[in-house]
């Protein structure tokens, strides 16, 4: 693809950095936003990318940013929302309620306002369909304990990635749970201790094995993403972990299953007597 223009919120997250990053040497146009200044937003900002402030809690700071955003590119190709917060961590009735439903909306409906102002300057005059990614949770196929806030506002968004391709035709929608990343997300479990359960010294136990998704493959994913046509992407939730990607046949299974790889009960009503699925 030629000039690409890629608009990334919260791009000062790990995998949001590591993606811009890779993507301005592969000579993309990218636009993002943070909510604090750090040495990766000053190093992003020195390699030619666009940044603007955002604090996803406050409604008038998502208003102001998407517009700076809409203003910097005429149309964009690539639109990724990358927020993700742990916190309020605790069992439901523990949880401060008012914290926990602010951690619900910004980790779902703070990122669709911030769609919602910027899907209508997706391009339109390219034969490579515009692509939103955003990024799945804990919990997606388990009861995760402690983590009922991050849940639900990430599974809310895998059936909202869903709806949105059915929506709009004329784009792309993928969401991708990238498996145990090393960001600074998993601070957010070490600093609630006991208040984490069994989730505390499973994330030690994780990040000090080294046994983790490197955020290079993210990155590879994010790419061949990119390159994937609707039928086989649009709409889908895919495991980086778990999912042969990059492979033919996926891309032929996915193109002839509608319902693989989506939040339904697919196939539970099968009974074995008509022959394998």
């Amino acid at each position: 693809m030629d000039d690409v223009n890629v608009s990334i919120i919260s791009i000062s997250s790990d995998i949001g950095t590591a993606a811009a990053t890779r993507w301005m040497e592969q000579g993309y146009n990218v636009a993002g936003t943070y909510r604090t200044q750090s040495d990766a937003t000053a190093l992003l900002e020195q390699s030619g990318a666009f940044l603007t402030p955002c604090d996803l809690s406050d409604v008038a700071s998502i208003d102001q940013a998407s517009g700076r955003m809409k203003d910097h590119f005429e149309a964009w190709d690539v639109l990724m929302t990358c927020p993700a917060t742990m916190e309020p961590i605790g069992d439901f009735l523990e949880c401060d309620i008012d914290a926990w439903c602010e951690s619900v909306a910004l980790n779902c409906t703070r990122q669709m306002r911030f769609l919602h102002a910027l899907l209508p300057s997706r391009r339109r005059d390219s034969p490579q369909l515009p692509l939103v990614i955003m990024f799945t949770g804990p919990g997606t196929n388990d009861a995760r304990r402690h983590l009922s806030a991050e849940i639900l506002g990430k599974i809310s968004q895998l059936k909202m990635c869903e709806l949105l391709s059915e929506e709009i035709e004329d784009a792309r929608f993928v969401i991708v749970g990238p498996g145990w990343v090393n960001t600074k997300v998993h601070g957010e479990t070490i600093k609630a201790g006991s208040a984490a359960g069994s989730n505390y010294q499973r994330t030690i136990d994780i990040l000090e094995s080294g046994k983790t998704t490197p955020i290079s493959r993210v990155v590879d994913f994010l790419d061949w993403a990119i390159e994937q046509p609707r039928d086989v992407i649009s709409g889908r939730n895919f495991s980086i972990v778990n999912d042969i990607w990059g492979e033919k046949r996926l891309n032929d299974k996915l193109s002839q299953t509608p319902d693989m790889f989506k939040m339904r009960r697919f196939l539970n009503d099968w009974q074995g007597d008509h022959g394998d699925y």
